[in-house]
């Protein structure tokens, strides 16, 4: 335990990455910004009582004017014009590294969905991002020596949601934002330096609820501006439309990050989860995890309003995940899942998204080569307004309307799936290649909240569901927690927070 700054570490604290400056801008933004992060999600809580008791949730009336008015994202830089294909990863140094030379034209590096919060990986996740950005991030194994190549893709960097809190470090003796912490540490070790590159900083904003919560983070964009003496604006920003509830305000949630040059994702996975969660007491139960695809109502209802929402205002608008890992011994395998990923993208270049969201290295050249076809010459499709789309909260309703049915198999993957992604967690490692798909906190939140929905509305017998968490090679705790989070009375809003307390 050691006090740094204003900042209290209770644990052991590295002093080269909790610099004095970065502690002194994270003990800032928490005794700023913490108060009302507190009653954003106390209104988080609220909303979802509402819900729970028959509300539904609508466009915002126009008060402000937001959507009559007329207004535009700040331009974005050079280095992020072009987005044809993107690539995540946790803040692990080789999955950096490889992820950075990939050929793709961003990557995104997770402190979030992507990465197990145990201590030292937010504090190597650090240090690795700061060697990246100076370009001197390496790694020598007994196998290979992993180096940057001389062009590699822009960062973009994820910070923990706003739920999430870093226990490790106290303001005032209150446990810090997660989000702060990532976001403070990241701008005061590396800001300028990117800056001076002319590539950053950057940064993609999870699990955003409304357009209160995306006035926080440019909250915290000005104030960190004002703290390091940085240009008004240095900052630009990606948040990513991975709740319902977000999805009726993105042009909201565009101006409130206007001076910023905001973008918008469609993260498709925690979108479902969403789904699930905010409509819990409803009867909308929904079919196989695989049978929820991009293409039913409510998915395409949410992606076209995405795509019309950005380029009427001049923001890149960018595409879903593809989870699959290429599998080197199944080429059969490969050549199917590879055709999936190749019709996923061609809808999306075929909606007008700017480019898309890939897991792995091998499927960069899939990605870049359907969006290489729908651009052309243009970096991307911002003059595509889709005109055609009529924002229409029924549709973007349409839960109901899904096709499909609850399978043993479903049933079975789910609880798979969940538990060996718990025991992954748990043991420090954040994203985990299970079943030929690169597996992460969103889809094991759709695993766990299938389950639990299934059960609660008599879908799936619940002693069903304890033998076949009973039958999955994965450690004790990690089935404890899944039963914890997928049988529950009442459904936990993430199954991070309780996996939290059990990380060493």
């Amino acid at each position: 335990m050691s006090a740094l700054a204003d900042v209290e570490i209770l644990a052991p604290a590295d002093e080269a990455v909790l610099t004095r400056e970065a502690l002194d801008l994270v003990a800032r933004l928490q005794r700023e910004l913490n108060p009302r992060r507190r009653e954003l999600l106390e209104r988080r809580h609220e909303r979802q009582l509402e819900l729970d008791t028959g509300a539904l949730p609508g466009f915002l009336s126009r008060t402000e004017d937001v959507r009559d008015a007329e207004w535009r994202v700040a331009e974005a830089p050079a280095d992020l014009r072009d987005r044809r294909c993107e690539i995540t990863g946790p803040v692990d140094r080789k999955m950096m590294i490889n992820a950075l030379n990939s050929g793709a034209r961003v990557f995104m590096a997770d402190y979030e969905d992507a990465c197990s919060p145990k201590w030292e990986n937010v504090v190597e996740g650090q240090r690795n991002v700061t060697d990246a950005v100076r370009r001197e991030i390496s790694l020598e194994t007994p196998d290979k020596t992993y180096r940057l190549n001389d062009e590699i893709a822009t960062l973009l960097i994820r910070p923990r949601g706003w739920h999430l809190p870093e226990r490790h470090a106290l303001v005032d003796g209150e446990p810090v934002s997660a989000s702060l912490f990532d976001f403070g540490l990241h701008m005061a070790r590396n800001a300028r330096e990117q800056l001076e590159r002319g590539s950053g900083p950057y940064f993609y904003l999870p699990k955003l609820e409304s357009h209160l919560e995306a006035r926080l983070w440019a909250d915290a964009f000005a104030l960190a501006e004002e703290q390091l003496d940085l240009p008004s604006g240095s900052i630009r920003c990606t948040v990513l439309i991975e709740t319902i509830l977000a999805a009726f305000e993105m042009e909201e949630i565009l101006y409130e990050l206007r001076d910023w040059g905001c973008a918008l994702n469609a993260g498709r996975w925690d979108y479902i989860f969403s789904a699930i969660k905010k409509f819990r007491a409803r009867d909308w139960v929904l079919p196989d995890r695989v049978q929820v695809t991009m293409t039913v109502p409510f998915m395409r209802a949410y992606t076209e309003l995405l795509v019309r929402s950005c380029h009427h205002r001049g923001a890149h608008a960018i595409g879903g995940m593809a989870a699959f890992i290429p599998s080197r011994k199944d080429a059969e395998a490969n050549e199917l899942a590879l055709a999936k990923v190749r019709e996923d993208k061609e809808r999306e270049s075929g909606d007008g998204f700017d480019g898309s969201w890939v897991a792995h290295p091998d499927l960069v050249p899939t990605c870049t080569e359907v969006f290489d076809g729908a651009l052309g010459e243009q970096p991307n499709q911002l003059e595509r307004l889709r005109e055609d789309v009529v924002p229409d909260e029924a549709a973007l309703l349409s839960i109901p309307d899904t096709p499909g049915e609850i399978t043993d198999d479903g049933v079975r993957t789910n609880v798979s799936v969940g538990v060996r992604y718990l025991d992954s967690w748990l043991h420090g490692v954040g994203a985990a290649a299970i079943d030929n798909l690169m597996e992460d906190a969103a889809t094991a939140e759709i695993s766990r909240s299938q389950i639990w929905q299934w059960v609660r509305h008599g879908r799936v017998d619940e002693q069903r569901v304890r033998h076949e968490i009973e039958q999955v090679e994965a450690g004790d705790e990690a089935k404890q927690l899944f039963a914890a989070v997928a049988l529950s009375e009442e459904l936990e809003d993430f199954l991070t927070l309780p996996a939290y307390e059990r990380l060493d």
